[in-house]
């Protein structure tokens, strides 16, 4: 099927991906994760109901296989990879996509998170919603993947509880660290969109620790700033109309980072949001907290290089990639 594993997409900590191939000639994805006896019965309670998900903006679980301490899933093979290689510029063979089909991924990305919250029988929370993690097919619809870290509720709980952090620094929603600031809720992800977004807008990472200019440290903090005060952000051979699709990403976004999980619209009242008329959009609340409505609790369980904002680190650059 992966021709000996010779031919490697991708690694993470849950696994190594590899391309493979079925017998009916369909090209598939093959997934061999990392997984313990321990957790076993999880891992295949998780399987069955992800693989009862059926949605357009969510890969496609075909199946997966279980030989001792070989655990493996097969999902849809997405030719065009990651969203982080069309997002990063940095990054070797970078492609530059239009503000028209990022706005677009954007829009299926939110999708399908909002399929996940409210969709299934279930409530499914991913927690590790980043580029990384969203795949695109050979017409670049975006997929939300890799439920490594994703947990399952009934849809009537509201909160849930957890004993350590988890997902990736820059994306990880504040309130998964202080515990003043509310309940863990389906709100997690939607904090992670908003970084999400933000990220796509500045096409660079929201973790980086050098920037030109110590005022433009803090994306989110920098750009809040430009649109409250009515300032034009020059965006490089971008149209009026795409300039509006470019504010009505921002604003959706920083109402999606707010500090606190209560201030954060819904996934589909994000998808409102962004699908409506820019000019009816109100800016929310600069996106920051103050070090003093952390409890001394909280800030001695913040990890090393984690800061005590909503920020998360993201550094600030101009919106033609630069």
């Amino acid at each position: 099927m992966t021709s000996g594993f010779q031919n490697k997409l991708g690694q993470g900590g849950f696994g190594t991906v590899y391309k493979g191939k079925l017998r009916n000639g369909h090209m598939v994805a093959v997934k061999m994760c990392n997984v313990s006896k321990a957790n076993g019965q999880d891992f295949i309670n998780e399987v069955a109901t992800i693989g009862r998900i059926h949605h357009a903006n969510v890969v496609r679980l075909i199946g997966f296989c279980v030989e001792g301490s070989k655990w493996a899933l097969l999902y849809d093979f997405m030719p065009n990879g990651s969203l982080d290689k069309f997002v990063f510029l940095d990054q070797e063979r970078s492609t530059l996509l239009s503000w028209d089909r990022l706005y677009k991924i954007a829009l299926g990305v939110g999708r399908g998170i909002e399929y996940l919250h409210q969709g299934c029988d279930m409530q499914i929370l991913h927690f590790d919603i980043k580029p990384h993690n969203i795949l695109l097919d050979q017409n670049f619809n975006p997929k939300v993947s890799d439920f490594g870290l994703a947990k399952l509720y009934s849809t009537d709980k509201n909160t849930v509880t957890f004993t350590i952090a988890r997902g990736t620094l820059g994306y990880i929603a504040p309130e998964l660290f202080y515990q003043n600031i509310g309940g863990v809720s389906y709100k997690a992800d939607v904090y992670s969109f908003g970084m999400l977004l933000l990220e796509m807008v500045g096409r660079r990472r929201n973790v980086k620790v050098h920037a030109e200019h110590s005022s433009q440290i803090y994306f989110s903090s920098w750009i809040y700033d430009k649109f409250h005060q009515e300032k034009d952000v020059e965006v490089r051979d971008a149209t009026e109309d795409e300039k509006r699709l470019i504010k009505k990403m921002v604003i959706v976004a920083l109402w999606c980072i707010q500090m606190k999980p209560t201030d954060r619209p819904s996934m589909s009242k994000a998808l409102e949001m962004l699908e409506g008329d820019v000019e009816l959009l109100a800016m929310p609340l600069k996106p920051t907290v103050h070090p003093m409505e952390i409890s001394d609790e909280d800030r001695m369980s913040i990890p090393i290089g984690v800061p005590i904002s909503s920020r998360n680190g993201m550094d600030a650059v101009a919106l033609d990639g630069s």
